[in-house]
């Protein structure tokens, strides 16, 4: 088979990198693509949001099935415009991908169909907003959240009403993300543990991944601003068999259902971000897609056969036997350029990885690289992912902390805590 990944990051190279071992697999192409990318498949120039150039690119070269990777493209309508050329392509349509692309539609969704989630309101202008949170109807710290899609980093918990105004001001007036902040959504803070809760379905049927925690907070002890994740662990720790049950039954298959019953058949990854609270798991927020950098833990674990597991959603008829995983633990590190997720300098000259990557069992992961002349520089926030898989979570976190010293590039930046246990704040 003829292989396209769509996407530049380290989400789709852990893509590549799992269907390249499949059998099916003959040829594989990234379109852009990145520096690490280029090593396992052949890198097209096409940007993931031209998407009339990709399926054409696709017709050319009889591709067999594509993968689309990030959440931008599928908001866009690739799935349609692959579809109405009978292109097979592994995601969600347009329709049914709005439950990402806009938070409003997600959480008037959840509230209509009694999914279990935050309170909030919705506010469409300025004033709207600062009267909600004057109304004293929230209690502070409250959730900040712009409608549309801001690269994982359109929410923010704001501790006071001063920040919370000056939140407002960012989003709505100096437009800080964009047309996604035309619209806000203004919400009670959830307290708990965060958990990725991520399937595969056709639409009707689901098959469960392997549980992940993320790490979303730029830095140490969840401190600072959210990004797209500093890290991630698999399996997620505090995830019970009887927990995982009731994420099923009480989220994941009345969102599909009803996903369904409105005429939007989600067919791809349906990614459940969960606060698991006191009164039982709330859902803070839908992605249609892989997450990133769960994806990277994820198929580290994964024994099955990526692509017949991807084509099966495809044709509408998701494997009956349960995916195979890995009983190890799996871990990833993000390396990061310095000033992200805010601003900060592209073209730093990476050293040290052909040394890190003779560790045994080490896997890097390019997530914002570029590779010219034989020689990989910086281009993107989030730089690599330094992943492992090992027995336990202590010798696969060692493992990764041990090899990451011989990696460098100017400001480089991580979390020195991923997968450390917290008391919940």
């Amino acid at each position: 088979m003829k292989i396209l990944v769509i996407g530049s990051g380290g989400r789709e190279h852990a893509l590549a990198w799992k269907l390249a071992q499949s059998p099916h697999c003959e040829q594989l192409y990234c379109a852009p693509g990145n520096g690490g990318m280029a090593k396992i498949a052949e890198v097209v120039p096409i940007e993931e949001t031209n998407l009339s150039l990709l399926a054409r690119f696709a017709e050319e070269k009889k591709i067999d099935l594509t993968v689309v990777g990030p959440e931008v493209p599928l908001a866009m309508g690739v799935v349609d415009e692959f579809e109405k050329r009978n292109l097979k392509i592994y995601g969600p349509n347009k329709k049914a991908a709005e439950i990402e692309r806009s938070k409003v539609f997600a959480k008037e969704f959840m509230d209509r169909h009694r999914i279990p989630t935050g309170r909030f309101k919705v506010a469409t202008t300025q004033d709207e907003a600062l009267k909600i949170l004057n109304s004293g109807e929230f209690e502070f710290p409250v959730v900040i959240k712009a409608d549309g899609l801001a690269a994982g980093k359109g929410v923010a918990i704001c501790p006071n009403i001063k920040r919370a105004e000056d939140t407002i001001i960012e989003m709505m007036v100096k437009k800080k993300f964009g047309p996604a902040g035309e619209r806000v959504i203004i919400e009670e803070r959830l307290k708990g543990r965060e958990l990725s809760f991520i399937v595969l379905t056709d639409g009707v049927r689901i098959q469960p991944l392997v549980t992940t925690m993320d790490h979303k907070a730029a830095y140490d002890g969840d401190k600072g601003p959210n990004t797209g994740g500093m890290g991630a662990i698999s399996p997620s720790p505090f995830v019970t068999e009887k927990l995982f049950g009731k994420i099923i039954d009480e989220i994941i298959f009345p969102t599909i259902t009803r996903l369904l019953e409105e005429g939007r058949r989600f067919k791809g990854t349906l990614y459940a971000g969960l606060m698991l609270t006191s009164d039982g798991p709330k859902v803070l927020e839908y992605n249609c897609r892989f997450g990133d950098p769960e994806t990277q833990v994820q198929m580290l674990r994964m024994e099955s056969d990526l692509v017949e597991v991807l084509m099966s959603v495809v044709e509408e008829d998701l494997i009956k036997d349960e995916i195979k995983w890995s009983l190890n633990v799996a871990g990833c590190v993000v390396l990061a350029s310095g000033g992200y997720p805010g601003k900060y300098e592209k073209g730093k000259l990476i050293a040290g990885l052909e040394e890190a990557e003779k560790v045994p069992g080490l896997i890097i992961f390019h997530a914002g690289t570029s590779l010219v002349n034989d020689q990989f520089y910086t281009n993107g926030g989030r730089v690599l992912n330094v992943c492992a898989r090992e027995a336990t979570l202590q010798q696969t976190m060692k493992k990764i902390y041990d090899s990451i010293p011989v990696i460098y590039f100017d400001n480089m930046f991580y979390r020195k805590d991923i997968g450390a246990m917290r008391e919940i704040k």
